[in-house]
């Protein structure tokens, strides 16, 4: 008995810890709750059960705790989770057309990712039927590191220095110092300034750079940035710009956005930076500029298409930094994720205002 008396102080302590911890972050990264709690909504069905993505019993436990008598079912992956759907009014960490077929009494999806492009296409999320809430402005940290890792990697020339590295070639002119610049004083531009482009915009200025912005709404940004625009003004913009960095969203807005027109305007010591989604570049268009040396460089994180095939002609494009999709991942990647899950879970249950809930006809 006392052993368990020890065991459940334990589990109030990190469940208390935790919550305090996903307010703390909340209050970091912007979060938005939404404007009405969610026991508002008739469709509301906080009973369970939950499927619940984890990878260990010890993090279903964790759930469990702050669920009460409300059954969680633990999900290693996507066929177990369409397996265990059958009677859940929620699911966390899945969201396709096949759970959600699978799962009539489903409510409320988790995503645990930012992209939200292929769950609200689905006809029931479209309808309002499923509430979706997702990852946004989460990773927006570690990403903004790696837009300004990729930046100055561009600026200062480290590819070229890292095959001759390799190849044990001594040749401190491989690049010559006209195209070494420093990036103080130069104009960064954001297309996209959410969660990412907010963190990496806060970055560039405190290097030195002057940052505007493109935002499909044109309502004003953080005083770190200089200038905000509609998305009509992004070719004006693209053309004074010696950095562009793509952080938008997949819409039908941005499909296709960065193309031969795009790449015609930019100047040709400009960079162009991608850490927002592959299909917003026509590629072609990209591998054109690039050989043609009508731009300087680009830093690709996502491509399309992806992964990226062995002989496609990007790869030897010149002037290229490929990471594959990994700018979203660092050491506390997974504790900011599973702290707004937590933190979800029980606003949902307690039937509160959700966070980061994702408008279908927006697609984020």
């Amino acid at each position: 008995m006392k052993l368990a008396c020890v065991g459940l102080v334990a589990v109030l302590i990190g469940l208390f810890t935790g919550l305090a911890a996903a307010e703390t972050l909340s209050q970091q990264l912007g979060l938005r709750a939404a404007s009405l709690p969610v026991r508002d909504d008739p469709r509301w069905a906080p009973q369970g059960p939950i499927v619940v993505r984890v990878n260990s019993p010890a993090s279903l436990a964790r759930f469990q705790a702050m669920a009460g008598e409300v059954k969680l079912i633990g999900a290693g992956d996507a066929a177990e989770a369409l397996a265990a759907v059958g009677e859940a009014t929620a699911v966390l960490g899945f969201c396709s057309a096949e759970i959600l077929a699978a799962g009539p009494k489903l409510r409320w999806v988790q995503l645990y990712s930012a992209g939200a492009e292929s769950c609200v296409s689905l006809p029931r999320v479209q309808s309002g039927e499923v509430l979706v809430t997702n990852m946004q402005r989460v990773s927006s940290p570690q990403i903004a590191e790696h837009v300004i890792g990729l930046l100055l990697a561009l600026t200062r020339g480290l590819g070229p220095y890292l095959a001759n590295q390799y190849q044990g070639v001594w040749d401190p002119l491989a690049v010559p110092m006209s195209k070494r610049w420093e990036i103080a004083g130069r104009e960064l531009l954001l297309v996209g300034l959410g969660g990412i482009g907010t963190e990496v915009a806060r970055r560039a200025d405190a290097l030195g750079m002057r940052v505007t912005a493109i935002r499909a709404s044109g309502r004003p940004g953080p005083a770190f940035v200089s200038e905000v625009a509609k998305p009509d003004a992004l070719l004006t913009l693209a053309a004074r710009a010696d950095a562009v960095v793509n952080s938008a969203p997949l819409t039908a807005e941005t499909q296709g956005l960065f193309n031969a027109e795009f790449f015609a305007v930019m100047p040709a010591h400009g960079y162009f930076i991608n850490v927002g989604r592959g299909a917003s570049v026509v590629t072609d268009d990209l591998v054109a500029a690039l050989s043609s040396g009508q731009i300087a460089g680009a830093a690709l994180d996502v491509t399309d298409p992806e992964p990226l095939p062995v002989d496609h002609p990007l790869w030897r494009a010149p002037n290229v930094i490929i990471t594959p999709h990994v700018a979203a991942g660092s050491d506390k990647t997974l504790i900011r994720l599973f702290a707004v899950v937590e933190e979800n879970l029980r606003r949902y249950l307690a039937g509160e205002a959700m966070l980061s809930v994702v408008q279908p006809q927006r697609g984020y």
